[in-house]
């Protein structure tokens, strides 16, 4: 019966600055209405997972993690450095691809992944 997600919303204590971050750092652009369409692209897929409220894979106190699919998560990580945002967690490679941490400027650990 589920098609797919419809969108993440979450409320900022920052709406502009949250924006521009989101913006400047992962090039998302955010419309007047605050938000954006991300198109789905060939092979991307979109996880629907559960996590143990103790579990430390994300902050206990994050209720959500943001996962960004990325196209090539050096260029990405190349980016980020460029412009001075530093990687929360190392850069680790497994099983399931290329994955690397940032946060945002509430302080949300943000999942950027290279399948």
């Amino acid at each position: 019966m589920i098609k797919g997600f419809g969108g993440v919303f979450w409320r900022t204590n920052h709406l502009e600055a949250t924006k521009k971050w989101y913006g400047e750092v992962l090039k998302i652009e955010i419309d007047n209405w605050n938000g954006t369409i991300i198109q789905p692209q060939d092979g991307n897929q979109t996880i629907f997972s559960f996590f143990a409220g103790n579990d430390g894979y994300f902050p206990t106190e994050q209720q959500v993690m943001l996962n960004f699919q990325v196209h090539d998560l050096d260029e990405m990580l190349q980016h980020l450095q460029q412009i001075g945002v530093p990687l929360a967690k190392d850069k680790e490679v497994g099983d399931y691809g290329k994955f690397a941490w940032i946060t945002d400027p509430e302080g949300r650990l943000v999942e950027l992944w290279e399948k």
